[in-house]
C-alpha cells in the first residue's frame, strides 16, 4: 500500500511480521495509512497469557510452540484469552481450547459454510518502490512450492500473487472472493489496474477450476478519458462489480474528489453502469486517519449524506458501502465511544442504517471489511454493536462480510471472531439491537456469504464438498494440509514498537 507515514515516524515502527506469529493479532496493525497505536493493556494480556499457554499446551500435545498455535486448539484458545482481556465479547465452548478431537469436530461443522469475502486486494509486483513500501512478510510461495498446474497463469515472479492464493483459499475457510483496488492520481500508484485485476480473476479461476475469484474495476470520476474507460472496461474486460473512491486518492491531497449525488458527473456514469448490465457499485466511504493531516479536505467527501439522493435516483444500482462508513481509523476516539455508551450511536455507521427508513429506499447495503477487523481487536462490544445496528436499519440480508485481506494476513482470524462474536445483552436492551446468533445462525449465515451470493448470481450449494465449484482447489487445499501447510498467523504491515 502507499506510505502516508512519514520517514520519521516510520523509523519507530516495527514490521508486523516480526509480532508474535498467534492465531488472533496481538496489535492493531497499519497499513500504511494511518499510524499504528501502541498495544493496549487488553491486548498485551491477551499476548502475554497466549505465549504462555503455546509453551505448555505444545509440551502437553507433543508439538512445537509454532505447530501448536496453528491449530484449531490454538484458535479457541485465543478466544478464550481475549474474554479474559475483555471480560467477554466471544463463545468458546468449554473443551475446545485443550481437547484437539474437540477443536479439530468444531473446525469441521465451520469449515464447511460458505464465505464470501467481498473486500480483497494484492499488490501488483513492478509496483514502484518510490510509491509502494513492500509488504515484507509475504512469505514467497511459487507456482512450484505451491505444486499448481502453470499453463502459462502462475509464474515465479508472481509472488505476492501466490502469497495471496495461499491466504485466502488455503489457510482461511473463504470459497469465494472479490478482487478489489483503488485509483491514484498517477498511473503509477495504482496498486492493480483494471486489467490486471482481471487477469488474476482468470488465473485464479483457470487454476481452481471454478468460479472463486470476482473481480472489480475501479471507477475514476474526473481522470481524463474515465468515462470511455468505463466502456472499455465492460467491453472487454466484463468485471463483476465496481469500486470506487469518493475521497479520490486514498492516501493523501487528492484532485479527484467527487459526490455520489453530482448529476453532471457521476449520472452518466451510472447510465453507462445500467446499460451493461452491471448493478453493484462499491463505495469506499468512512475510516478518515484520527490525524486530518493525513487526508486534508476529505472529510466532507467521506460522508455519506450524498447516498440518499444517489440511491433513489439508481434503483437499479446496489449501492454497496465499504467499511460500513465506520469514521475514525485505527480506533474510535474516546468521544465516540462515550456517544456509543450513551446513546448507542455510532458515528457514520448509525446513519447509513437509517437511511432505507428515511429515504424509502431498498438498494443500499454496508460491507463490513476492516472495520470489523480494527473494533474486534480493540472493543468487541462495539463491533458486535455495528453490526447489529446494520442489521436493524438495512436488513440482515443488506449486510456483506468483508476483510481487506490480504494487507493483514489470512482472513481466517476474522472469520473465527465474527462466528464467536456475541451482542452483548445490555445492548440489546438498552437499545434494542438484535442478537446475532451462534456461528450457524442465519444472520450470521447470510452475512458471511449468502448475501453476496445472491448479489452476484452464485449457488453456495456449488461450493459444498460435491458442488460442481469444489473442483480443483480443494484437491490443492488437501494436499497442502497433508503436507503440514499450517496458517502462519503472520500480518503483513506496521505496527507500534
Amino acid at each position: 500500500m502507499p506510505m502516508l507515514l512519514p520517514p520519521d515516524v516510520r523509523a519507530r515502527l516495527i514490521p508486523a511480521e516480526r509480532l508474535a506469529p498467534l492465531p488472533v493479532p496481538p496489535r492493531i496493525v497499519s497499513n500504511g495509512e494511518y499510524l499504528p497505536p501502541r498495544q493496549s493493556a487488553a491486548l498485551k494480556g491477551y499476548e502475554t497469557r497466549m505465549r504462555a499457554r503455546a509453551e505448555a499446551e505444545s509440551r502437553r500435545h507433543a508439538l512445537s510452540p509454532a505447530a501448536w498455535l496453528g491449530t484449531p486448539m490454538a484458535m479457541a484458545s485465543a478466544f478464550a484469552e481475549l474474554n479474559k482481556s475483555f471480560g467477554s465479547g466471544f463463545t468458546v465452548s468449554r473443551d475446545t481450547p485443550r481437547d484437539a478431537g474437540a477443536a479439530d469436530a468444531e473446525r469441521s461443522a465451520q469449515a464447511a459454510q460458505f464465505v464470501f469475502d467481498d473486500q480483497v486486494h494484492f499488490l501488483k509486483d513492478d509496483a514502484d518502490p518510490a510509491l509502494f513500501v513492500p509488504l515484507t512478510g509475504l512469505i514467497e510461495l511459487s507456482a512450484e512450492i505451491l505444486g499448481l498446474p502453470h499453463a502459462g497463469c502462475f509464474t515465479i515472479e508472481h509472488i505476492k500473487f501466490a502469497a495471496f492464493l495461499r491466504d485466502i483459499f488455503l489457510a482461511s475457510d473463504t470459497r469465494v472472493a472479490l478482487l478489489s483496488g483503488a485509483p491514484s492520481d498517477t498511473d503509477q500508484g495504482w496498486m492493480l489496474s483494471n486489467n490486471q485485476m482481471a487477469a488474476a480473476r482468470a488465473a485464479v479461476n483457470a487454476v481452481a477450476g471454478g468460479r472463486r475469484l470476482l473481480s472489480h474495476a475501479v471507477i475514476a470520476p474526473g481522470h481524463a478519458g474515465w468515462l470511455d474507460e468505463i466502456d472499455r472496461v465492460h467491453a472487454e474486460l466484463k468485471p463483476d462489480g465496481w469500486k470506487g473512491y469518493t475521497v479520490g486518492e486514498p492516501f493523501g491531497p487528492s484532485a479527484h474528489r467527487w459526490r455520489l449525488d453530482d448529476e453532471a458527473l457521476m449520472y452518466p456514469a451510472y447510465e453507462r453502469l445500467v446499460k451493461a448490465g452491471v448493478r453493484n457499485l462499491c463505495i469506499h466511504k468512512g475510516l478518515l486517519p484520527a490525524d486530518p493531516s493525513l487526508m486534508p479536505g476529505a472529510e466532507p467527501f467521506a460522508r455519506i449524506d450524498d447516498l440518499p439522493r444517489a440511491a433513489k435516483d439508481w434503483p437499479q444500482l446496489n449501492f454497496i458501502i465499504y467499511h460500513a462508513a465506520y469514521r475514525t481509523i485505527p480506533q474510535p476516539t474516546d468521544a465516540e465511544l462515550a456517544r456509543f455508551e450513551a446513546e448507542g450511536r455510532i458515528d457514520w455507521v448509525s446513519d447509513l442504517a437509517e437511511i432505507p427508513a428515511l429515504h424509502s429506499v431498498s438498494n443500499v447495503y454496508a460491507d463490513i471489511g476492516a472495520s470489523f477487523a480494527f473494533t474486534v481487536l480493540t472493543q468487541p462490544r462495539l463491533a458486535a454493536a455495528m453490526v447489529a445496528t446494520l442489521v436493524s436499519g438495512l436488513g440482515a440480508d443488506k449486510v456483506l462480510w468483508g476483510t481487506d485481506s490480504v494487507w493483514y494476513g489470512s482472513p481466517q482470524w476474522q472469520i473465527e471472531a465474527f462466528r464467536r462474536l456475541e451482542t452483548p445483552p445490555d445492548l440489546i436492551q438498552r437499545f434494542g439491537l438484535p442478537d446475532l446468533g451462534g456461528w450457524d445462525s442465519p444472520t450470521k449465515a447470510a452475512i458471511l456469504g449468502l448475501n453476496s451470493a445472491r448479489l452476484h448470481g452464485l449457488d453456495p450449494a456449488a461450493y459444498g464438498a460435491q458442488g460442481i465449484e469444489a473442483g480443483q482447489i480443494e484437491a490443492i487445499n488437501s494436499d497442502w494440509r497433508a503436507r503440514g501447510g499450517l496458517p502462519s498467523n503472520l500480518a503483513y504491515g506496521w505496527a507500534a514498537a
